[in-house]
């Protein structure tokens, strides 16, 4: 079922009658499975007599992107194109602008299919496209369980107050989704590409890329790899998900967050397997969905209705003040990017969550706290703390620079939070040290943890 909130149509064009084929231009949801947007285009197809055009736009050096992030992407499009191809549809993949790629096929469509984003590029992408296009352009709402406008028309506050408004409404939307027979194929048309994305390697060659973030071993991208990891989630590691998951060491985790970074699975999907279960308690189970649901399209209408989301003047008013009130206290440490980089610091919690960050591409979530704590702790300022956050976060992170990863820096900052004990330098912020870890969790079984990682990735 495609929810008729889902749809937004974005021009007011009329159907051309003589298209050949309806466009699906696909960016966010780099997925086949679980994809309403596919789904639309291959109904709307069907309806209208004529068959699916699917594109994607690979550009060069998309910002603060770099080979990780790249890598993790064309194993995901290899997937793509296999599910494609299963399902007798033309799949191109060209170099360049992605909104130019796909106004150039909408010449000769029916209507375009594109997904709804979020971050300010990519909207900017899709406003253009809508005005320049002389056929229908129509979003659909693919990376959220309830459309953003249909929770809430504003920021909301913190968790508690956009949760009762999901709540509401999710039963609506958390429902199974059924695949669309495509009555005439695309596969058989000729279409060139710019690259044959099956092959990873040589496409990775033929980019202009900043390659100083390599790719890792820890995570292969595509929807078949995030479909076992569901799997085996829902099926096994979700028993004790409650009370295990914030144990840093002890893999307690669905490891999702980047496919779903990358569209490769659908959050529904993910919904509905969670529901399905019947392993684990139902407070593990109510756990994990309020992590997939609730935090992450908090996070999503922050980035919807924010547009400053990535600056430090995004912060809450209460945050920023008392951060000011504390801006000359004295610092016992003061780290320079580089030594943060090269996970040198007196704390060797700390060095070990940026190892993992640094040579996986990941970070156990608990540690994702106190590591951008500790940042605001050792940065001169609060400002430069909050830059120097989000440009790590967004350089090494495989789930960086999306609506989640913004607001979960912005969090640590006082971003859905309330105030607590004045203390130095955090004055009212949220406030976490080692003391806290050690009393809570093994962490040396997390440096160990850690040291098999990366072993394992240089290796």
């Amino acid at each position: 079922m495609i929810q008729s909130t889902r749809i937004q149509k974005l021009n007011e064009v009329t159907r051309r009658k003589k298209g050949d084929y309806i466009l699906y231009w696909m960016q966010e949801a780099q997925r086949c499975q679980d994809n309403q947007a596919l789904e639309l285009a291959i109904r709307s197809a069907n309806k209208y007599g004529v068959t699916v055009v699917v594109c994607f736009g690979i550009m060069d050096s998309y910002p603060e992107a770099n080979e990780r992030h790249y890598a993790f992407m064309l194993e995901g499009l290899a997937d793509v194109a296999q599910g494609l191809r299963s399902r007798g549809i033309a799949f191109i993949v060209r170099r360049g602008m992605p909104g130019d790629i796909a106004l150039a096929l909408s010449q000769n469509a029916t209507a375009v299919i594109c997904e709804r984003s979020y971050m300010p590029n990519q909207v900017r992408w899709r406003r253009q496209l809508a005005e320049k296009a002389s056929c229908p352009v129509i979003q659909v709402e693919t990376e959220v369980v309830v459309p953003i406008n249909v929770v809430s028309d504003k920021s909301e506050y913190a968790a508690r107050t956009i949760r009762p408004k999901i709540h509401r409404v999710w039963d609506e939307y958390i429902i199974p989704m059924a695949e669309t027979e495509l009555h005439k194929p695309s596969d058989a048309f000729e279409f060139e590409s710019d690259f044959d994305v099956t092959d990873t390697a040589s496409v990775l060659s033929q980019l202009d890329l900043d390659r100083s973030v390599t790719p890792v071993s820890r995570f292969k991208g595509g929807e078949t790899e995030a479909q076992i990891l569901l799997d085996n989630f829902v099926t096994g590691t979700v028993d004790g998900y409650a009370d295990g998951h914030n144990e840093p060491s002890a893999e307690k985790t669905s490891f999702l967050s980047p496919y779903l970074n990358f569209g490769q699975i659908s959050p529904v999907a993910a919904a509905v397997a969670a529901r399905g279960t019947d392993t684990g308690s139902n407070e593990d189970r109510t756990s994990f969905i309020e992590e997939l649901i609730i935090r992450r399209e908090l996070a999503i209408n922050y980035i919807a209705f924010d547009t400053d989301f990535s600056s430090y003047g995004a912060l809450p008013g209460w945050a920023r003040k008392t951060l000011a009130e504390h801006a000359h206290d004295e610092r016992e440490y003061i780290y320079s990017m580089a030594e943060l980089e090269a996970c040198n610091t007196h704390d060797q919690h700390w060095n070990d969550a940026m190892r993992e960050m640094v040579h996986t591409g990941f970070m156990h979530n608990y540690m994702r706290m106190y590591w951008a704590k500790k940042i605001l702790e050792w940065s001169p300022t609060p400002e430069c703390a909050f830059a120097t956050t989000i440009a790590l976060n967004n350089k090494y992170f495989l789930d960086g620079r999306g609506p989640n990863s913004y607001a979960n820096v912005a969090w640590c900052f006082g971003l859905h939070d309330r105030a607590w004990t004045e203390r130095p330098i955090f004055g009212k912020i949220r406030y976490m040290n080692a003391n806290g870890l050690n009393r809570k969790f093994d962490m040396p079984a997390y440096t160990a943890f850690v040291d098999a990682l990366v072993a394992s990735e240089q290796n």
